[in-house]
This record gives C-alpha cells, structure tokens and sequence, in this order.
C-alpha cells in the first residue's frame, strides 16, 4: 500500500515547541497566561486590529458573536448556504433562525444578489434580520465590498467567518479584518494550527473584553466565585496558544506553500477539458487553504467527480468533495432559504485536492499521475 496522501495534515514548524517548553518551565499549564497573551497581540497585529479574544474554537467565535450582537430566541440570521456546519450551528445555539444564502459563481461564496432579495422578503414578512454571517471558503475571498454595502444599507451587522482564510487578503485588506466581527479558526487541518482553536477580532474594544468575560464563565470581579450572567468555556488555553505563537511566525511560508500547490495542480490539470479550478478573481488574494476543481462529465468522456475520489481513494489519497450545502442538510433543511441551484451543482462536480503545506513534489505527482490515470490521459 501506497503512503498515505492526507487533505491538509497539520504541519509543525519547529518553533512551537519552545513556547510550550517555556509554559512547562513557568508552570503555565492553567488556562490564560503569557502565551494566550502574546498570541493574541501578535494575530492583532498580523490582520491588521487589536482586539482578538483567543478561544478554543472558531465555532465559539462565532457564538459569542452573535451573542456581543444581540441575537436571540426567534431572531433571524442571514447565512451563507455553502459551508461546513459550524458556521450556522451557532445561530441555532441562540435559539434563532437561519436563513440561507446560495452561492455566486465567482468566488463560491455568499450571492450579494440572492442576500438583498433575501433580506427585502424577510423585512416583508415583518422580520429585521439580525446579522449576516459570510464566509471565505477554501481561503477564496468573498465578495465583501457589495455585501458591506448592502449591510450598511440595512444597518445588519456583519460577522465574517475566515475561518479558511488567514493569510487571504481581500482588496488589500487581510481576511479577518472586513467584518464588524470576525472569526479564525486553527482547527488541525487549518493553514495554520494550534490542534484546535480559533478566535474573535473586533474593531470594538469593548465587545472584545466582554467576549472574554463571557468565555471564561462570565465570573464576576469578587473574591469568591459570582456569577450575574450565564457563561462558557471557550478561552484557549496557554499550551495551545504557545503552539498558535510558533506556528503563526511561519504563516507567510504556509501561504506561499499552498499556493503553490495550487500552481503546480493548475500546471498539470489545468488544460484537460471538463477540470476547472476556483481561482481568484482582480482585487482577491487567496491562500489557496485547499486546491478545489470542478469535473464536468460532459467533457471529460462521463468520468464525474466521485469517479476521481474514488479512484485516488485505492491510491491512499485523501480527497474530498465540496461541502453539502446547509439547506440540503437535514438538520437545516427546514430553514428559510434563498438559492438558485449554485452550491448544490457546486456540490455535485467539485473536489478538493490534497493541498497541505507539508506535501512534497513526489507526492503531488502521485496525486496528478492518479488522476491522470482515471481520466485516461
């Protein structure tokens, strides 16, 4: 059997190990601490804003905040329909409703058309939406200067789930630094990782303190243990941040290593009838987290997009398809949605290919030559 071809493994620097040392040797192996202190001011100033609240995943980012907004029971919050689960399990946390968004065929991401729409129809049905969650798939840039626009014209705040995105610039500003709030996360298969985590970054100072009030419990200032409000769990921890702290001084390199995977896949494939790739578009610059195609049958003499996963699949390749979209899944599907038919084609035809910053040429090279393989070329 073949060595093993994973997605996006995590992939270690070297550096994360004296951060952790230091925490052992300090005996800051408690919650909080130097590092989850360092790691927020050095993110701050690698997007571009100050205030960062680390936690321990971009899920609880985006849970507080839609709390710092104001979402409650019964509220509606507009979303985007292409995305892994997480970006809108938060919402029903709340007790309120997500209305999905399909996507636009650019970038894959939030439809500024099918967002307006959606927003005049819920605001004719005598209901405000209370945010707007958009998100950077696959490092890809969302379309933020029309969705900005829109939420300004309707005063709905907006949450930007970069998630996928660090180290993506949109219009020469960093991802994570477009939103009223914005989400990161640094799950394992991340372009960068702290095993699991994430963070929330806010031009507003105080939203940010309050956030981190609330996910250390929400205790109260007083010697004995008081609580006023209901609170969570949700702050990284010191080890983890001293992981994170490595790991973010290599973050340009990891940018530089994704995308060229993404050269070296478009150099191969790029010219085979019926394989497209996402690209970015003028005024978008992606950290290609993961290399994605799209496979149409009717140019490719019938192969389809699961005929190549499983194909690479007995090669020892991992791929994946493109996520499901939420208004197709069953937890979500009663939800109100505005689509056109995008994410699901999207769904359909497209792939991610191995796109770690840790592959080596001879691996991307088995990957190519097995599609190669299944495509008879």
């Amino acid at each position: 059997m073949n060595e093993k071809i994973w997605l996006s493994s995590p992939h270690m620097s070297g550096k994360e190990q004296g951060y952790i040392q230091e925490a052992f040797d300090k005996n800051w192996i408690a919650p909080l601490g130097p590092n989850v202190d360092g790691f927020e001011k050095e993110l701050g100033e690698y997007i571009g804003i100050p205030h960062v609240s680390a936690l321990s995943s971009g899920t609880a980012a985006i849970h507080l905040a839609l709390i710092m907004i104001g979402v409650k029971q019964n509220d509606e919050v507009l979303a985007s329909s292409f995305t892994f689960s997480a970006t809108v399990n938060p919402i029903v946390y709340q007790g309120a409703t997500p209305i999905l968004i399909d996507s636009e065929k650019d970038s894959w991401n939030m439809s500024p058309e099918l967002l307006e729409e959606a927003i005049k129809d819920r605001i004719e049905k005598g209901r405000i939406p209370k945010a707007i969650i958009v998100v950077h798939l696959y490092g890809m840039p969302a379309k933020m200067k029309p969705i900005l626009e829109i939420a300004k014209k309707y005063e709905i705040p907006v949450i930007e789930d970069a998630a996928e995105a660090l180290g993506s610039e949109y219009q020469d500003q960093r991802c994570g630094s477009l939103g009223d709030y914005s989400i990161l996360s640094f799950n394992g298969n991340k372009i960068i990782t702290t095993s699991g985590g994430g963070a929330l970054i806010s031009r507003n100072r105080e939203a940010i303190v309050e956030s981190r009030f609330l996910a250390t419990q929400a205790r109260d200032n007083a010697p004995h243990y008081q609580h006023s409000e209901i609170g969570y769990n949700y702050r990284m921890s010191n080890i983890v941040a001293g992981i994170g702290r490595g790991q973010l001084e290599v973050i340009d390199a990891r940018v530089k290593q994704r995308r060229a995977n993404f050269d070296y896949y478009l150099s191969e494939l790029g010219k085979i009838d019926g394989i497209t790739f996402l690209r970015q578009r003028p005024g978008a610059y992606s950290n290609y987290w993961l290399t994605t195609i799209l496979v149409n049958p009717e140019l490719t003499g019938g192969i389809t997009r699961e005929d190549i996963r499983l194909a690479l699949e007995k090669e020892n390749i991992e791929t994946r398809p493109l996520w499901k979209p939420m208004h197709l899944q069953p937890v979500f599907e009663k939800y109100p949605a505005y689509v056109d038919g995008t994410s699901e084609k999207l769904f359909e035809d497209g792939l991610c290919l191995p796109s770690g910053s840790n592959l080596t040429m001879e691996q991307k090279e088995r990957v190519v030559n097995a599609m190669l393989k299944v495509l008879n070329r």
